[in-house]
């Protein structure tokens, strides 16, 4: 069964719900409601999410082809047409991405990312540049192509090795630093997206990702609704009618 992209909880909901917890600590840059209203944190199946208009990023290895873990199943998801189509691509360059068709999948898109091997990059001290190039091109692609939604696994988590934090670490700057630039130039790509997903399977990653979402500057979280019976289920049961009040 699918996961409509309006059950996806974004961060400010998560607030909320108490899920995650402001940050006390003075913000190290301005605050922004950015990544309150555009970036959305699941754990998940990937293959489950419904992206209409967007995209579900692999993790892959540089010939693109069924390697398998995650990228396995995503494969295995979206049928033989994924695997015929990226046959065609003649592979993929570490710190880079290509874009498919989704096939089967319930989006439009698949960005295959190539991440870097952790112990392997950490040699040359190029492992956060290359993974922060990995979700700076998964990105850059999904606003090329038209796309408003894109979610995102742990890439080079699993057998390529990369600490659960630190990848979270890369993956939340990269991110951030994409939506804003976009919010301060005018017309630029990424006003297009609507949505950012960190979408993990692993408790490990999830963990991460909600210790160190708070400690990204935001401002005061904004009035929102609840629209569906299972993001009202994330909250407390005295608070799940009605609109939500504001709170800092």
């Amino acid at each position: 069964m699918s996961i409509p992209q309006s059950e996806i909880p974004r961060l400010s909901i998560l607030y909320h719900a108490k899920r995650l917890i402001p940050s006390n600590k003075p913000p190290q840059r301005t605050p922004s409601a950015t990544l309150n209203t555009r970036v959305g944190l699941i754990r998940s199946d990937i293959t489950k999410l419904s992206l209409p208009n967007g995209a579900i990023v692999n993790t892959t290895n540089t010939s693109l082809l069924n390697a398998g873990g995650l990228c396995g199943a995503i494969h295995n998801a979206a049928g033989r047409g994924l695997l015929e189509e990226c046959l065609r691509l003649n592979g993929c360059e570490t710190g880079d991405a290509k874009i498919t068709g989704a096939y089967e999948l319930a989006c439009r898109n698949v960005i295959h990312a190539v991440g870097p091997v952790y112990w392997k990059a950490r040699k040359t001290n190029e492992h956060a540049s290359l993974l922060a190039s990995c979700y700076a091109a998964s990105l850059k692609l999904a606003v090329e192509n038209g796309l408003d939604a894109i979610a995102f696994p742990a890439i080079s988590g699993g057998v390529f090795g990369y600490p659960s934090y630190e990848a979270a670490e890369v993956a939340i700057s990269t991110v951030r630093d994409f939506l804003e630039r976009g919010e301060q130039e005018s017309g630029a790509e990424g006003r297009r997206l609507r949505l950012v997903v960190f979408c993990t399977f692993e408790s490990k990653d999830e963990i991460a990702y909600i210790e160190l979402l708070p400690l990204v500057p935001s401002t005061v979280l904004f009035d929102v609704w609840l629209p569906t019976p299972l993001l009202q289920e994330l909250l407390p049961p005295s608070r799940r009618q009605g609109r939500l009040q504001k709170v800092t």
